[in-house]
């Protein structure tokens, strides 16, 4: 993890990935809510104070992060790729980097493998700002990134997480 924190050590009961998947379809849900539908939908019976604590140890654990992400008819979104320059990277990396991610127009920032090797889903207001951006970035860390290849998201089809993901994170896979 970029952060230095440790990743979470959980160990997943059904109860654990039923809650995960029951607030991704609804993250408003109450735990008395949860309860209920825990029992019918699961058969968990747990008191809408277990429901509680589980959710509570499971973000303080770092199990799921929360993040509020604005629904993308306010922004727009680029994908924005990092080339270095090699000649002047070993001085100003670190700055580079935690320059784009704190900036707070970048909401998804990761390291891949290949030509550029750091990338980020930003948003703007508008293309003025996001052109504005380039070139401040430039202007700061031109030394350090030799290329930013930026491409427009446009048309978004699916904005969001499937319960289905939590499948087998206890271990067990499910069809």
């Amino acid at each position: 993890m970029t952060d230095g924190a440790d990743p979470p050590n959980w160990s997943f009961k059904d109860r654990d990935i039923a809650i995960l998947r029951e607030l991704t379809r609804d993250p408003q849900l109450s735990s008395r809510e949860l309860t209920t539908i825990l029992a019918e939908e699961y058969d968990i019976e747990v008191s809408h104070v277990t429901v509680s604590e589980s959710i509570r140890e499971m973000r303080n654990e770092g199990v799921f992060r929360e993040a509020i992400i604005p629904n993308e008819e306010y922004y727009i979104f680029g994908l924005f790729e990092f080339k270095f320059n090699t000649e002047h990277f070993a001085e100003g990396w670190r700055d580079a980097m935690e320059y784009i991610r704190d900036d707070p127009h970048t909401l998804f920032y990761f390291l891949s493998d290949g030509e550029y090797q750091w990338k980020t889903v930003m948003m703007f207001p508008t293309r003025a700002d996001e052109s504005r951006w380039i070139h401040e970035c430039y202007k700061e860390h031109g030394d350090v990134i030799a290329n930013i290849r930026n491409s427009v998201i446009h048309n978004v089809l699916k904005f969001g997480t499937d319960p289905e993901i939590f499948e087998g994170l206890n271990g067990e896979y499910r069809e």
